[in-house]
């Protein structure tokens, strides 16, 4: 019996320790920072200490806290933080204050400040789909695609979580999912199910364009059909089919392609009981914020 929704895959998720975040963040820094700081370096001296905070300038979901704050503690900045991942925010509200060397708080201004804007506009977009979708649908989960920014996919996949969404597959080794690509070189959509029992305890989702191949798919014994680039009508379709069967309740049902706020409620009225979207990682605006310094 398939496990429910809830548990469905979802555990593979974020695998990266802190370490190797930490690696990422001074990959970050390295990259922004250069050889030097000339600017710093020409009008600080380097035993000034400065006081800073950082301020949202939209409302929104926070996330990304625990990453800035890491940033600028790789500066040998001190950080209190006051407002947490999940949160909802206000304009103007302040997220930490920092005390530290003068040129550490401004070498790490860019990095940390890019890390809690595009994190917190990926956690808003999450909520506000989350939200829409829900309406019309309580129990719908939200996930987010493979499709994010190289090297951030952490960052863009966490920033979901906090939000309330999953993150669907972190990497190609989570979970096995066959494309119409896979389908045109192995032959047909039975086949390929078939191929990979072989991974034992490993999940199989299928992607799906039409509702008979809907059909074809949960016959097989596909644990997860994705309804990819399908109408609303042509699921309702492909899931009475299913129903007339007795196979609904046999597979999770994901729906997929296009989806954004506009138009996730039609898409989360028809009953499936995942909608994965691309919309909060590759089309939502970053959440403005600014760092000041106040001493």
């Amino acid at each position: 019996m398939l496990r429910s929704i809830e548990c469905w895959r979802f555990q593979g998720g974020l695998r990266m320790t802190k370490g190797l975040v930490r690696r990422k963040i001074r990959e970050m820094l390295a990259e922004d920072v250069g050889r030097i700081d000339v600017t710093s370096e020409a009008l600080i001296s380097p035993k000034a200490i400065a006081k800073a905070k950082i301020i949202a300038k939209q409302s929104g979901i926070l996330a990304g806290v625990s990453e800035a704050a890491l940033v600028f503690k790789e500066m040998g900045v001190n950080v209190k933080v006051l407002k947490s991942d999940g949160e909802r925010i206000k304009n103007e509200s302040v997220i930490m204050h920092l005390v530290g060397p003068a040129r550490g708080i401004l070498a790490a201004e860019r990095v940390a400040l890019n890390l809690l804007m595009r994190m917190s506009g990926i956690a808003t977009a999450t909520k506000e789909l989350m939200d829409r979708a829900r309406r019309k649908n309580p129990k719908v989960v939200i996930a987010a695609t493979r499709k994010t920014a190289p090297l951030l996919t952490y960052f863009d996949k966490r920033a979901v979580i906090v939000a309330g969404g999953k993150p669907h597959r972190y990497s190609l080794s989570d979970h096995i999912l066959i494309k119409d690509n896979h389908i045109r070189l192995v032959g047909d959509v039975v086949e390929a199910v078939h191929r990979s029992r072989k991974f034992r305890g490993i999940e199989v989702e299928v992607e799906v364009r039409k509702p008979e191949h809907a059909l074809l798919a949960a016959r097989a014994g596909a644990d997860v059909v994705m309804f990819d680039n399908m109408t609303p009508a042509e699921i309702r379709r492909a899931i009475r089919m299913l129903e007339k069967e007795d196979l609904r309740k046999k597979v999770v049902l994901e729906a997929s392609g296009r989806i954004e706020p506009s138009n996730v409620g039609d898409y989360a009225a028809t009953e499936v009981d995942m909608i994965s979207s691309s919309y909060m990682t590759l089309r939502a605006p970053a959440l403005d914020m600014s760092l000041e310094i106040t001493k």
